[in-house]
């Protein structure tokens, strides 16, 4: 016990010794200029996911920080959250200088919280796609085969907010001549809306959902349903997926300075790998997987 107390505190001497370091080299890349503040909410960044699929859903954001720190010569400070709005209230002191999280969820958490958020670029996947697609998927076992087959079905969309589960979806079972009566049935989750229809199914009850693309290998992969429990019965159409945006109050000289950072990611392919990317920050706008 002894032992272990002493190398204990050995490590905890080593940690502080090196939190003193990097506080040091952060201070010293913006010589004592205030720290640029970034939220993520990529759903697919490691501390918002989780590591059950190999190679898959964990970016490492804090590297792209060390990467803007040196372009810019400005300290950089990450922070991870869910939401925007938890991340402003809890984690930032209500600062968000860039913003690096799904499109449509991002303009929408921006716009409620007062803060105008200029796109910068879109971060390509590793497949070079800068999308994704909402699925709309039922239980193994159901009758239906297409999304035009969900008339008269239980619906659980996406939140407003996330396009690909909800708009996007709305719009192609609208196409099928699908319609929506009453209030809309949301989960936020698209692990709570997989679970969700197969309990319904068992209970007897026609009932679909739509999850996310880029979620459907966490699903099997986490554990939160068997291989083969959803099937997949449409597709919506592409609709933008993770984004940079940049608080309009940082002066246009240091937004400009930032998106040129971002542009040239795809040159670091250590970063790129990092990130998970095949070719970085683009601006070629929304582009389908070939």
């Amino acid at each position: 016990m002894q032992g272990f107390t002493a190398m204990t505190q050995t490590r905890r001497e080593f940690l502080a010794v090196a939190a003193g370091a990097a506080a040091a080299t952060s201070v010293a890349a913006g010589e004592g200029t205030a720290a640029l503040t970034v939220v993520v909410t990529d759903p697919l960044a490691a501390p918002l996911s989780c590591p059950c699929v190999k190679g898959y859903a964990q970016r490492d954001y804090d590297k792209l920080g060390k990467y803007l720190e040196g372009k810019i010569g400005r300290p950089v400070q990450v922070h991870y959250s869910e939401t925007l709005t938890n991340a402003l209230q809890k984690k930032t002191d209500g600062k968000a200088d860039l913003i690096i999280g799904k499109d449509s969820v991002v303009r929408a958490e921006a716009k409620a919280n007062g803060i105008a958020a200029g796109h910068l670029a879109a971060l390509a996947g590793k497949d070079g796609a800068t999308t994704q697609t909402g699925l709309i998927v039922v239980a193994k076992g159901d009758p239906a085969v297409t999304a035009g087959d969900l008339k008269g079905y239980r619906i659980i969309f996406g939140p407003e907010e996330a396009d690909e589960k909800h708009g996007a979806a709305r719009l192609l079972l609208g196409d099928l001549g699908v319609t929506v009566s009453g209030k809309v049935e949301t989960c936020v989750a698209c692990s709570d809306g997989a679970t969700k229809v197969i309990e319904l199914q068992k209970a007897g009850e026609k009932a679909a959902t739509v999850i996310s693309s880029y979620a459907q290998p966490l699903l099997e992969g986490c554990g939160t349903i068997k291989k083969g429990d959803l099937k997949v019965i449409g597709e919506t159409d592409p609709v933008p997926f993770v984004a940079a945006f940049a608080n309009a109050a940082l002066p246009a000289a240091e937004r400009e300075a930032i998106k040129a950072a971002l542009l040239a990611v795809g040159t670091d392919a250590a970063l790129c790998a990092a990130l998970e990317t095949k070719s970085g920050f683009v601006t070629t706008g929304a582009t389908k997987k070939k």
